[in-house]
């Protein structure tokens, strides 16, 4: 009685019919995968707690649709189109989220197929590989930590071009000017710089010679942040 339930209306005889406890089953491994592949992303990375809901779901979400589809052609095709037109995101995505995804949908996706040995598999393979590189900070610049984002407030009379030079020789292995503004109907200028310290050990005091500099209006230091549009 209880599989005549969710039996489809336009199922023929001969077709296929996927059991209620099959299907438990493959949402239950499905959402642990899900848990899993975000346990391991979210460790010692910078996330949002929409994204790391999101991708929790994914695996699941993707496994009830290959499911449905599995067997029919025509579904799977149009399917497929309509993933490729899904914004998972309301902005552009890092490469390492948007890497995740695809995993958390290749889980899903195998899953749905009934493998759930080979998913629970890929899974752990791919997340020991992910917290490993993680735990070990592959691919992280050596320089990273000394690379800063460096705004400076100047009075109008002074020459921006130069008046910072000596001591950005001093300080800096890097320096590269990325925007300028006025404010305060023109009486000021804020200069917003993409630095290179040489030593973190010495940015106090390189801050205190720039206040000597700019007559000790606002500084700001700050963690220079990645570029948002990586792919």
């Amino acid at each position: 009685m209880l599989n005549n339930l969710f039996t489809g209306i336009f199922d023929t005889a001969g077709a296929a019919v996927i059991s209620v406890p099959d299907f438990l089953l493959c949402i239950v491994v499905s959402l642990l995968i899900g848990a899993f592949i975000t346990w391991v992303y979210t460790y010692k990375s910078r996330y949002t707690t929409s994204f790391a809901v999101t991708l929790a779901m994914l695996p699941a979400i993707v496994c009830i649709v290959i499911m449905m589809v599995n067997g029919n052609v025509g579904a799977g095709v149009a399917v497929a189109g309509a993933f490729s037109l899904v914004r998972f995101r309301s902005v552009p995505g890092t490469a390492k989220e948007i890497g995740t995804i695809f995993l958390a949908m290749a889980a899903g996706l195998i899953a749905g197929m009934g493998y759930l040995g080979f998913a629970v598999l890929f899974s752990l393979i791919m997340g020991a590989v992910m917290f490993v590189l993680n735990v070990t900070g592959f691919g992280v610049k050596k320089a990273e930590v000394r690379e800063k984002t460096l705004r400076i407030t100047i009075p109008e009379d002074l020459n921006y071009g130069a008046v910072f030079d000596d001591l950005f020789e001093k300080y800096l292995s890097s320096c590269e000017v990325v925007a300028v503004k006025t404010s305060n109907m023109g009486s000021l200028y804020k200069l917003t710089y993409h630095v290179t310290l040489k030593d973190n050990a010495e940015e106090k005091t390189f801050l205190d010679e720039l206040r000597c500099r700019n007559g000790n209006l606002e500084i700001s230091m700050m963690r220079q942040e990645a570029n948002v549009n990586e792919l």
